[in-house]
């Protein structure tokens, strides 16, 4: 009974301080990001250049993703990982607060995405490396609700303190959060982290990872990434796009419109990511994702029908739907298809960097073509994408279902 009581302390020591990194670099990673837009509308801006100072950024995070993750595999200072990502994003926030020229803005996008590549596989190999390969679809599903919870409450306090204060009290926020993440990075103990299960090498730990080639020839892995380029070219842009247009038609106020939906979002994500979890255990990750991308389709189309606050429960719903499920299934498809490679981190890193194209397109995308003809028909073009994806999705269940 002692021994089971101190097993069980033992992993609660090592899951907790997990929990709460999830939980608390949620607000930390994004800093004033899911604002930016609105910030720089009111600084005169234009969607169009908004738009392209984000995709810079998108696109350095996509080009560094993959080299990230194969330094996360081999490395044994994973806690390093989260803790120097998280400083720049802090520097970054507060670039964007002190200057409003196009290069300083283009500038702290790109500091941003770079630091969000690092922290998500570096997150996503801590857990394999404390909860092996066993444990990690259930694990991960608890640090995706805790994330989720963490992004809503996070955006709730930054949507009351940016409407009260401003949106330097938005950056005290995320800088308030980033130094409660580094100190619960450092109470998870170094020695708790097997760093062979930690990069999917459990079978034989003497033997060194496989070559960037699994990555080629792993088609699974290949379909998925494709999906998802197609998914997030439609879905990235949504978001920042809508709020623009509550703004920019006088029908909401800026940080607590976009403090609204990602509250709304962040709380079904919630819901979504332990539904994902369970669905995940029963059967396997492919109906999962097909589902998050039928979402986008259908949120697009309202959207395109309903502006400002009558839209954002519907819209946010959806969006919510999306992510929580893809939040579960994505990181654990690719451990689950690359167990035994050694390359865990190195194939997350792969997928975000091609998820990524699509991602780092949509702001511009979005951004000039609401320009050209107007918001309601961007929203219908960035909806119909998901329909690639599952177009893409149906075509080839026989490479993925199994996963």
């Amino acid at each position: 009974m002692n021994r089971r009581k101190a097993r069980t302390s033992a992993a609660s020591a090592r899951l907790w301080p997990l929990l709460a990194v999830n939980f608390f670099m949620a607000d930390m990673q994004s800093g004033i990001g899911p604002f930016v837009g609105i910030f720089l509308q009111l600084h005169g801006w234009s969607s169009g250049l908004i738009g392209t100072a984000m995709t810079l950024g998108n696109v350095a995070g996509m080009l560094i993703t993959t080299p990230i993750g194969g330094c996360i595999d081999t490395t044994t200072y994973k806690r390093a990982w989260v803790i120097v990502p998280g400083i720049a994003v802090v520097v970054a926030s507060t670039v964007i607060l002190v200057s409003q020229t196009f290069w300083a803005v283009a500038l702290s996008q790109v500091a941003t995405s770079i630091a969000g590549a690092a922290i998500v596989p570096a997150v996503t190999g801590i857990t394999l490396g404390i909860v092996k390969q066993r444990g990690f679809n259930r694990q991960n599903g608890r640090n995706q609700a805790f994330n989720h919870a963490g992004n809503m409450i996070g955006a709730a306090a930054s949507g009351y303190l940016g409407w009260q204060y401003g949106y330097v009290a938005v950056f005290l926020l995320a800088a308030l959060f980033g130094a409660i993440t580094i100190a619960c990075v450092l109470m998870i103990p170094p020695d708790s982290i097997d760093y062979h299960a930690a990069r999917g090498k459990e079978e034989d730990p003497e033997s060194q990872p496989s070559g960037f080639t699994v990555l080629v020839k792993h088609r699974p892995l290949l379909v998925l990434a494709l999906s998802l380029a197609a998914f997030h070219l439609g879905n990235a842009a949504i978001v920042p796009l809508y709020g623009l247009a509550a703004v920019a038609g006088g029908l909401a106020d800026g940080p607590s419109f976009v403090a609204t939906t990602i509250v709304i979002a962040q709380a079904v994500m919630i819901l979504a990511s332990i539904a994902g979890m369970h669905a995940a255990e029963r059967r396997n990750y492919w109906i999962v994702l097909l589902l998050s991308f039928l979402a986008l389709p259908v949120r697009g189309a309202l959207a395109f029908f309903l502006s400002g606050w009558w839209g954002v429960l519907p819209v946010q719903i959806l969006d919510g739907i999306g992510a929580g499920l893809q939040s579960v299934a994505v990181p654990g498809m690719v451990a689950r298809s690359l167990n035994g490679t050694g390359r865990v981190n190195l194939g997350q890193g792969a997928v975000i960097t091609i998820q990524g194209v699509g991602a780092s397109l949509s702001p511009a995308l979005g951004g000039w073509v609401a320009q050209w003809v107007g918001y309601g028909p961007a929203f219908l073009v960035l909806g119909g994408l998901g329909l690639l994806s599952v177009l893409i999705w149906i075509v080839f269940r026989t490479t993925v279902r199994h996963y």
